[in-house]
């Protein structure tokens, strides 16, 4: 999904063609950008962890396809790393669905229903454009609605959506879904040529950090 064009067309670069030698070796400006100016510390975990931020849109039909193989990717990560879902806010619409996984986190809840909210969307047809379809969707989940109401309206949640929006700006994002990794690097599915390319562009890339 393109920042104000909410589809993807996904690119046929590649490592169709390559050897196998070449496919472990991602080619820079083509399977992954390296950012012109490493992202802000203030903005990653501690020095210790390497991050991982997956920016994604819950109305996304590609994220919704990408997240089996992610959750997959994300439980044999290493204890080094510091994984995180990233929800975008291009536009107002993409701030409500921000704020419902911002909402289910101060929940403590994301784990419980994130998949289920996918599931709903694009098994259900439904529509996440204000607070009360993102009240539906979450109560839907089992989300007590109460609750839930008022963590969406909450400081904390509005605080959280704006350093993603941080995030966002900083990994230099125009697309979900895609893959910071480091501060430093970012990938896709567009870039790499497919989602499981894209999950192995981001174990090079962490094994580039890891040697800095």
């Amino acid at each position: 999904m393109k920042r104000r064009n909410f589809s993807i067309h996904l690119a046929t670069v590649a490592f169709a063609g390559t050897t196998p030698a070449q496919a472990q070796a991602p080619v820079e400006g083509t399977q992954y950008i390296r950012l012109s100016q490493p992202i802000s510390p203030t903005l990653l975990p501690p020095a210790s962890k390497i991050d991982v931020s997956a920016f994604f849109w819950y109305e996304c039909q590609h994220c919704n396809a990408f997240e089996p193989l992610l959750e997959a990717w994300v439980r044999q990560l290493p204890p080094d790393v510091a994984f995180r879902r990233v929800p975008v806010g291009f536009t107002a619409r993409h701030v409500v669905a921000q704020k419902l996984f911002h909402a289910l986190e101060e929940l403590d809840q994301v784990q419980a229903v994130h998949r289920k909210i996918f599931a709903t969307i694009h098994g259900q047809g439904r529509r996440l454009t204000n607070e009360n379809d993102a009240v539906a969707l979450a109560t839907a989940a089992g989300i007590d609605k109460a609750r839930f109401i008022e963590s969406f309206r909450s400081f904390q949640v509005d605080t959280r959506a704006a350093k993603s929006r941080q995030l966002t700006d900083a990994y230099k994002v125009d697309g979900v879904p895609m893959l910071g990794i480091a501060g430093r690097y970012f990938t896709s599915a567009a870039l790499a040529g497919g989602h499981d390319k894209a999950l192995r562009v981001a174990d090079f890339l962490l094994q580039q950090a890891r040697k800095r």
